[in-house]
Order: C-alpha cells, then sequence, then structure tokens
C-alpha cells in the first residue's frame, strides 16, 4: 500500500495494480515498512534553521519514491508514551534512533531521552516543513524540542 504526502494509505486501482505486476513494480515496490531493513538514509538535518527544500534539494532524495521520515524529539523522561500516544494519531510509530551525529547526542539536555517517531509517505518539501512544525509543537507541548529529521528510501533499483 502505498502511502500520500500527509502518510495515509493509498490504494491504487485495478488498472495500476495490474500494470505494477506486469512491469514488476508489485506490492513489494511499493510497500515501506518503517523498520524496513533496506532503507537508507538519502536526507536529514540537523538544523531548525535550515529549508527543507534546500536539504531535500541538496540530498540524493528521489521525490516519486516512497520515503520513511522520522523526527527525532528529546523530551523528559517519562513523557515518552504521551509523545507516542501524540503522534500516532497521525500515524507516525516510535523506532528505535539510527544514525544520529554525535551534535545530536550533545544537544540532548540531561535527563531527556530521544523519541525517533517515523512514518512512510511520500514527500515534497511542503509536507515536510508542516511536519517539522508539527513536531516542533508536539516537543513544545511535552516540555522537549526537536532534534532533527531524516529521510530514508529503498535505494534506487
Amino acid at each position: 500500500m502505498t502511502r500520500d504526502l500527509n502518510g495515509r494509505a493509498v490504494r491504487s486501482g485495478v488498472i495500476r495494480r495490474a500494470v505494477d505486476r506486469l512491469t514488476g513494480r508489485g506490492a513489494a515496490a511499493t510497500e515501506t515498512e518503517v523498520d524496513d531493513p533496506a532503507l537508507v538514509l538519502v536526507a536529514q538535518s540537523f538544523d531548525d534553521a535550515a529549508a527543507s527544500s534546500s536539504v531535500l534539494a541538496d540530498s540524493s532524495w528521489r521525490e516519486a519514491d516512497q520515503a520513511v521520515v522520522t523526527h527525532l524529539i528529546a523530551v523528559p523522561a517519562g513523557r515518552e508514551d504521551e509523545v507516542e500516544q501524540t503522534a500516532a494519531q497521525d500515524e507516525y510509530r516510535r523506532v528505535e534512533p539510527r544514525d544520529l551525529p554525535d551534535a545530536a547526542h550533545d544537544a540532548v539536555p540531561d535527563g531527556a531521552v530521544v523519541v525517533a517517531l517515523a512514518r512512510p509517505q511520500l514527500l515534497d518539501a511542503l509536507h515536510l516543513s508542516q511536519e517539522r512544525s508539527r513536531m516542533a509543537g508536539l516537543g513544545a507541548r511535552h516540555e522537549g524540542t526537536v532534534l532533527g529529521w531524516q529521510v530514508r528510501q529503498r535505494p534506487p533499483r
């Protein structure tokens, strides 16, 4: 099942599924799970001032392909479940943080834990910026702070 720009599941029509089967792009090519081991890091930023469009333009991200977007938020210990439950309303799942640069680890305040929230979706700079803003609000409501974001995709065929 593919995902739209807002991370919602979109079922393709009968004709699209038939064409995908004939061209070898069947379900395996369109389904993306947040914990898929084949995913590779294609873009990331831990700079609040960096424009999503600039970071994506300078990366190996492919606009037409499904991606898994992960937002990393540092929250006080004990608030993780609340953050996870709120994010789940937008189909985010908590995952283990991966590939964090040392600067991100150093930015975690004492007594805080890193919560990594991920979901598969199509991606563009506008929707990424909107999600970054949403995550900043989520972090602030739970006395936390956003560390950054990452985009993973399957390697190109």
